[in-house]
């Protein structure tokens, strides 16, 4: 079976590109025609029909959707004259979630510009995201919301040839998409570390989910601890996300079995400290005279434990807030000049530390 060299489809996908920008970056059907060299018509029957297709041109179409990131507009024909007021928001999960803040904010903030939300559940199984964001490119809607950066090259190569808004939330990144609203993961990760050798810890340990944004944060924690011999010797537990409470009593009780001269827990989520905490609780074991516990997150039940619990605290309204403004903004009066905003995060200290 035949292939397109790249170096041939390089002088037209460098014309269709320049096309493309002109009409917002979307990579259309005939960029893909233009780019290899056929109509529309047989670009259409190759995605739709293949086996109406000869083997070599259906091969080169197909390694010009690999190249442009070409993702077909499944509503194209019955809304072609229609602006889209639909907005799609990715999230991992939505129970006892720590994004619920932000899916507030987005649904009343796009509300009140003429806009409506639509949620999709991602879990943390990139592959999925991957296989999501395809589903929802090819329905055109009027811009997305992403929970953490995409680091799947394919996504992204997607994402910018669909060419609709873009907001990466809860993360940090040098080079976003398109528009970013977050925090970094390893300043949290690094203030807990701080924040627990300042109350006294000399023997901490992590429980944290498996997400990549979680083991950003234990990477980060376990580093500025103290040296690298250090660091190594504090255990890590690794629970598949989402992590719950019994996630964390479970942790917290075999941990104990094995090392009972842990004195501090960081839990990579509120769930799995509230866990902690009861475990502790049923063992007799003092929090935080004999054990100091930290999470992430600043769930609603935080304050409410036995005791309160220490906690990093993320603005998950303000994220969600700014992320829908700046939808707004790019969808109705085009690029701005802010790409990127840093909103940081609290450490909430509870009588848990």
């Amino acid at each position: 079976m035949s292939k397109t060299p790249t170096s041939l489809l390089a002088p037209v996908e460098r014309s269709a590109s320049r096309r493309a920008r002109k009409n917002s970056g979307r990579v259309t059907l005939s960029d893909l025609a233009a780019l290899v060299g056929v109509t529309k018509v047989t670009v259409s029957r190759a995605l739709n029909t293949p086996e109406l297709v000869s083997v070599d041109t259906l091969e080169r179409i197909r390694e010009a959707v690999r190249q442009t990131g070409y993702t077909p507009d499944l509503i194209a024909g019955s809304l072609a004259s229609t602006r889209s007021d639909l907005i799609v928001a990715l999230i991992p999960a939505m129970g006892g979630s720590v994004f619920q803040e932000t899916v507030e904010a987005l649904t009343s903030e796009l509300a009140a510009s003429g806009y409506q939300l639509l949620i999709g559940q991602s879990g943390y199984d990139e592959s999925r995201e991957d296989a999501l964001l395809d589903a929802v490119i090819g329905r055109r809607p009027a811009g997305i919301v992403l929970t953490g950066v995409v680091h799947s090259q394919s996504a992204r190569q997607k994402l910018h040839a669909s060419g609709i808004p873009v907001v990466e939330t809860w993360d940090l990144t040098s080079e976003p998409i398109d528009m970013l609203v977050g925090f970094s993961h390893e300043q949290v990760g690094k203030a807990a570390a701080k924040f627990l050798k300042k109350r006294g810890a000399r023997r901490p340990a992590v429980f944290t989910p498996s997400d990549r944004r979680a083991q950003a944060r234990t990477k980060a924690f376990l580093e500025a601890f103290g040296s690298t011999k250090a660091s190594a010797a504090i255990p890590v537990v690794t629970i598949e996300s989402p992590a719950n409470l019994g996630d964390g009593r479970r942790a917290l009780k075999d941990l104990l079995e094995k090392d009972a001269d842990i004195d501090a827990v960081f839990c990579g989520a509120d769930s799995l400290a509230l866990g902690v905490l009861m475990e502790a609780e049923s063992q007799g074991i003092a929090v935080p005279g004999r054990l100091r516990v930290i999470g992430y997150g600043d769930q609603n039940f935080a304050r409410d434990t036995t005791p309160p619990l220490s906690t990093m605290r993320i603005d998950g309204t303000r994220i969600g807030s700014l992320a829908a403004t700046m939808l707004v903004n790019r969808i109705e009066n085009g690029p701005d000049t802010e790409q990127m905003v840093d909103v940081g995060f609290s450490l909430i200290e509870r009588e848990s530390t």
